[in-house]
């Protein structure tokens, strides 16, 4: 088998009963998952009682060389892959590498469907939109990633540059279907799935934006990760500041009712619930690392990494953050956590995460078991 071929294993099932993360006990039991490369250690704690809603980890199977970025549907996700088919790259720093192009990947049947293959690029980073029918998607070697859509159904793609943004600094999509990002020529702007991109009245005057996230009615937005984290209203063009300062990430919830704020203040970094107006926070976690943050699609769930300490205890690893319960479920720990992503399956019940070891991308896919005790 090559190394770009995909190696699924199927892990022993493990039982995971919801522990929280302040108290973990990581001198139990731990599962040790052993992979080509790599080891992953999952944390059995099955000797705790508790009367309230867990979660149960089934089982983890591992997409050895495949960078996972989204579901289309139960059996077919989004990959990109180093394509061996195609001659390795040209700049010196780099020729030791094939161009990554992006696959529909069957996990049923273990088939790939080619997406978009490219000579002398890497194409990676992508995001499905809401509705599963265009794909955002980067095109990168060294230095900034160029933003292109690609229309699934017909394969066509436009490039997110060009008049009047000059380029796309990021790209999201928003709960309407609208692809939104930072411009290099300042401010942000709005692009439909059909090509037509524009600057966004009402923040054209605030410069290069740092951050900007995207909802059906709001963007939040800074300046840079010291200013305070602002949101747009899309229809009446209002500002308001959330009174969030060091923001450098946010994710908002399916539905556009909650943010999940990431801020680093020094060496540690919080991930804080609240509401869309940025009231009613709660914090979630605190680490020197927090990343891969994402939330379950009935929202009861909120998936992130984290490396940190408590009560003297380290903590590294994947957590799950139980809305119904508080408390927080450890998936694997020992992962790399500056460099996980996370993405749900549409019914919940399986959580993908991809990660860089230093030298190769792998995704692991989490079946998750929800049940009352």
């Amino acid at each position: 088998m090559n190394r770009s071929k995909m190696k699924l294993i199927a892990c022993v099932p493990v039982l995971l009963i919801g522990l929280a993360a302040c108290s973990s006990d990581n001198t139990g039991d731990r599962t040790v998952i052993k992979e080509p490369g790599k080891t992953i250690t999952v944390i059995d704690d099955a000797g705790k009682e508790t009367s309230e809603p867990v979660v149960e980890v089934e089982r983890i199977e591992s997409l050895v060389q495949l960078e996972l970025y989204g579901w289309l549907d139960e059996e077919r996700v989004i990959v990109s892959r180093e394509n061996e088919s195609l001659a390795k790259m040209k700049l010196e720093e780099l020729a030791d590498s094939h161009p990554r192009s992006l696959y529909v990947y069957d996990l049923l049947t273990d088939d790939y469907e080619p997406l978009k293959e490219q000579d002398n690029a890497f194409l990676g980073g992508a995001a499905l939109s809401p509705d599963k029918k265009h794909l955002i998607y980067q095109e990168y070697t060294l230095g900034d990633p160029v933003f292109h859509v690609m229309n699934l159904e017909t394969r066509a793609t436009f490039g997110l540059h060009g008049e009047p943004i000059g380029g796309a600094i990021s790209a999201k999509w928003a709960d309407d279907g609208t692809v939104i990002g930072a411009s290099y020529a300042g401010g942000a702007y709005a692009a439909s799935v059909t090509g037509e991109i524009d600057t966004i009245a009402g923040l054209e005057d605030d410069g290069a934006l740092f951050l900007v996230e995207p909802t059906k009615d709001m963007i939040y937005y800074n300046t840079n990760s010291d200013s305070a984290l602002m949101a747009f209203n899309r229809a009446t063009k209002e500002t308001a500041s959330l009174g969030f300062d060091q923001a450098y990430d946010i994710v908002p919830s399916p539905d556009g009712t909650h943010l999940l704020v990431l801020q680093q203040n020094g060496s540690r970094k919080t991930l804080t619930l609240c509401d869309a107006d940025g009231g009613s926070r709660k914090t979630i976690a605190e680490g020197t690392e927090l990343g891969g943050i994402s939330w379950s699609p009935d929202q009861r769930m909120i998936a992130y990494s984290m490396k940190g300490d408590a009560n003297g205890t380290a903590i590294q690893g994947l957590q799950l953050y139980d809305l119904l319960t508080g408390e927080t479920t450890p998936i694997a720990v020992d992962v790399e956590i500056e460099s996980v992503s996370t993405h749900w399956n549409a019914s919940g019940e399986k959580l993908a995460y991809t990660e860089w070891d230093g030298e190769q991308t792998s995704s692991h896919i989490v079946s998750l078991k929800y049940s009352l005790r």
